[in-house]
């Protein structure tokens, strides 16, 4: 069995997906290091995560999701060096799901690893990743009460770092548990020189050319987003939702527009002041590792004036869809000159399964 076994658990939105594409494009490196990276696909971790916090739901899931987990053990049961199990929904997990996760690794020692973010940036993110889902909740609305499914990932019940270390501290001594702060003013490969510190492994070595920004939209575009998402009932597999409205319509088409950024109502934002205190002085008692400054998960007193999404008005929301069905339509000229290219039939792609199989082609694009 490795004999240690680092597992980051997130927190959402707080560059782990930017973390994860360096490993999973530089696993021979990191196993040439000694750390292995279990799973043939990226897939892997996350599936792993629905099989420890879904129970027998999972059982609705295609054999290659349910057996995930058993895969990941295997690996890691025959390698002598450290692991390396990292997904962002596994902040989710109640305390008895994360304390069966533990003992299955045993006897390898597990090193929880916290990914953090001061909670109004995280909020406020996290709000933008759910449209990008295909959620249609305003922010008015978003996230009211902390959640009590392991199965909801957007929703305090992840985002808020005090509640996710108290469940995951009744399985893991605190000292076997480290929070990295996210420092939003530091050069973008500063967290990964500090993530891959933690793991022992030479930082400089590793080319990131590969990673990316995970950017967020203006208020004008995610309100335009919200209200799309309400008439996409047909876009509802998980592939539809991030192929074609996560990656295609918010990250290529509405995120390049470069809109106003914005905050949530005040009592939201007092809220998670409220909570950016909590959280440091539960890390602070219980004597956490940090690796970076707490202090950049506290909300500042004072901010900068921004608008909330409710002062969007009608127009701005018909002035950003009508520029964008022009990029669309551009965006539609140029597949089907692709499929013309490519010896489609009549110059263009007819149906929606035409159409699928042509975005697969280009990238999502």
């Amino acid at each position: 069995m490795a004999r240690r076994v680092f597992l980051h658990i997130g927190l959402p939105k707080t560059a782990t997906s930017y973390l994860q594409t360096i490993l999973w494009s530089s696993r021979d490196q990191l196993r040439a290091e000694g750390l292995l990276v279990p799973g043939s696909e990226r897939r892997d971790h996350l599936w792993a995560s629905r099989v420890v916090r879904e129970g027998e739901a999972i059982l609705k899931r295609p054999e290659r999701e349910q057996t995930s987990w058993d895969r990941i053990r295997a690996e890691l049961a025959d390698w002598d060096g450290d692991g390396l199990i990292s997904h962002e929904f596994f902040a989710a997990a109640s305390s008895e799901q994360a304390a069966e996760m533990i003992a299955a690794l045993a006897p390898a020692r597990v090193e929880v690893i916290v990914t953090a973010r001061e909670p109004l940036g995280l909020f406020t993110a996290s709000w933008q990743e759910s449209l990008k889902n295909k959620a249609t909740a305003p922010m008015a609305d978003y996230s009211r009460s902390v959640s009590t499914s392991p199965t909801s990932i957007w929703n305090w019940r992840t985002l808020d770092l005090r509640l996710v270390l108290e469940r995951w501290s009744r399985a893991v001594p605190h000292d076997q548990i480290h929070v990295l702060p996210l420092d939003r003013t530091a050069p973008r490969d500063e967290i990964w020189h500090r993530f891959g510190g933690l793991l022992g492994i030479t930082p400089s070595a590793y080319d990131l050319s590969q990673s990316f920004p995970n950017e967020s939209m203006g208020v004008v575009e995610a309100e335009l987003l919200r209200r799309v998402n309400a008439h996409l009932g047909s876009f509802s597999k998980a592939f539809d939702r991030g192929v074609y409205i996560r990656t295609f319509l918010a990250d290529e088409r509405l995120v390049p527009r470069r809109g106003e950024p914005f905050w949530p109502y005040p009592d939201q934002v007092e809220d998670c002041r409220e909570r950016s205190r909590a959280a440091i002085e539960y890390v602070a008692e219980h004597g956490v590792d940090v690796i970076g400054d707490i202090e950049h998960l506290r909300v500042p007193d004072e901010l900068p004036e921004r608008r909330t999404p409710d002062s969007v008005t009608d127009s701005e929301v018909a002035a950003a869809a009508t520029e964008l069905v022009a990029v669309l339509l551009g965006d539609v000229r140029e597949l089907r000159q692709k499929a013309a290219g490519n010896g489609g039939r009549g110059g263009g792609v007819s149906g929606s399964r035409g159409w699928s199989r042509l975005l697969r082609r280009s990238g999502g694009r």
